[in-house]
Parts: structure tokens; sequence; C-alpha cells
């Protein structure tokens, strides 16, 4: 995690996200790339390619970059190598360009989460950014005074594909020399017999060379609950997870139950696409 991107849009949950990245950078002795998306209203930019409102343009930009200066001088990013953006795009597009022209190791977003209608029709820039992202993304829902990582949990069906996204988990819990708690939740709907899950998590398990680690199953009426539900039982500080990355009518119709996570769960998720 030696480049860490910050996407913020200014409000007290992208703070609180630069808060906990200020934290893992000097302990990683980490770059911090704070990046904000100037995305002006359609009809601004109707005008800037008409070539009318450039001196409008220029004061949003000075404005931002004015408040990204202000940002990078805080108390809790001192001794911190920091980079400040300010880019003209769309959020979703411009955050996933900036982490592959700036070798981003790690993105770490705020969110108030999303819920009901809006959830359904619109959903946040960070729940596009989940799934999408190529790169770990780690969403923060609060402040964390201290950002301590001791216990990880990771929730998976434990097939083939979900093992390589599971490496860069691991990686994440060994930095912080997190026990991780892999876990299987059993629904009505998905329901498979403890001999086959025992079975399917000790071969999952036999890939890798684990030392701080258990195994759970746990019931609970859908998965997402059983995930929120078992984390708490177990007071861990992140959930990990897999997310497929569904678009178009793939997503509306069966979702993401890491961008459901994302909305709901208070604690930390760190996501990783398959």
């Amino acid at each position: 995690m030696k480049r860490i991107l910050v996407p913020t849009d200014f409000s007290e949950n992208a703070e609180h996200a630069l808060k906990v990245v200020a934290q893992i950078a000097k302990k990683n002795n980490s770059e911090i790339v704070i990046l904000h998306m100037l995305e002006l209203p359609h009809q601004s930019n109707d005008a800037i390619f008409g070539g009318v409102s450039i001196p409008e343009t220029m004061l949003f930009m000075q404005k931002a970059n004015e408040t990204l200066d202000k940002i990078s001088n805080s108390p809790f990013l001192d001794g911190i190598s920091i980079t400040e953006m300010v880019k003209m795009d769309k959020p979703i597009h411009g955050i996933t360009q900036v982490s592959k022209e700036q070798d981003i190791d790690l993105i770490v977003m705020g969110s108030h989460g999303s819920s009901g209608m809006e959830e359904l029709l619109i959903g946040s820039n960070t729940e596009k950014v989940v799934r999408n992202s190529e790169i770990p993304v780690l969403v923060i829902k609060k402040e964390i005074s201290t950002f301590d990582v001791d216990n990880i949990v990771f929730a998976s069906d434990f097939t083939e594909e979900t093992k390589k996204p599971f490496e860069k988990i691991l990686n994440f819990a060994k930095f912080f020399d997190a026990k991780i708690h892999l876990v299987s939740i059993c629904t009505p709907n998905s329901f498979k017999p403890t001999h086959v899950t025992e079975k399917a998590l000790q071969s999952f398990v036999s890939e890798f060379n684990l030392a701080n680690y258990s195994t759970h199953i746990y019931n609970d009426t859908n998965i997402e609950k059983g995930i929120i539900n078992f984390s708490n039982s177990i007071n861990a500080d992140i959930i990990g997870m897999c997310t497929h990355g569904r678009t178009g009518f793939a997503h509306f119709f069966n979702g993401s139950i890491s961008e459901g996570l994302v909305n709901h769960s208070i604690k930390p998720v760190l996501t990783v696409k398959i």
C-alpha cells in the first residue's frame, strides 16, 4: 500500500476516510493522493464547450485547489507525502483513470450509504466505484479515531474464482497482523449441509499459508444480514468481500451483496473485484 487514493467531495464522510488513510500511511510510509472530481452542471458543460464559461470554470478549479490545499495542511496529515489533484470528469471515470495513471494500490472512500428508492435507482458514487474498480476499495462510514485492525471477516462462497481476490484481502490482514475469520453464510435460500460447507472451507484454506485464522458457518435469514450479524458477534474491525462488478440489468435484478454492505454496514468494508 505505497500509494493510496482518497477521492473527496469535501464532505464530513470524506474527511473520515482521509483520517483513516493518514493512520495507514504513517504506519506504512505511504503516499496519499487526494482527488477532487469537479463535475459541473450539464448546462455549464455545454457553455464550456462553447467557450463561454471559461472564467467561471477557472473559478471552480481555483476554489477546489484552495480547499485541497487547506485539507492537505490538516494537522493529522503532518509528515505524510501528499499529492493533490483536481479533475473535471464524471466521478467514476475520473477515479478509475487516476487509479491507473497514479499506480494506486488502494482506494479509500467515505460514504453515508443510501437506502430505499435512492439506493435502487441512483446508488452512491462509492457504490459505483466498488462495482467497477479493479483496485481494492476500502469504504469508511464513520469517524475512527484509532484505526486498529485486529479482526477481519472474509465472507464468501469459497469457490475457485474467489481465491485470487482473497490474496489481496489476506495481504491487508497481514499488514495489520490481524486475525482473519472465514465465514460461510447459510440461509434458507442457499442452504448447504454442514459437512459440504466444512469441506469447501478446508479445501479453500489448504491453498494458502494461513496462520492466524478461523472458519465459521453462520445461519441467518439472508446473506447480507448474516455477514453483518456475524461481524458484530466477533466485534470485527473490517468486512472483506469479493464483488462481481455486475452492471446493467444483471445488477438491477441480482444486485450485489458487497454493494449492499457498503450501503448498510456501519463497519468498514474492503472489496476486491473478481
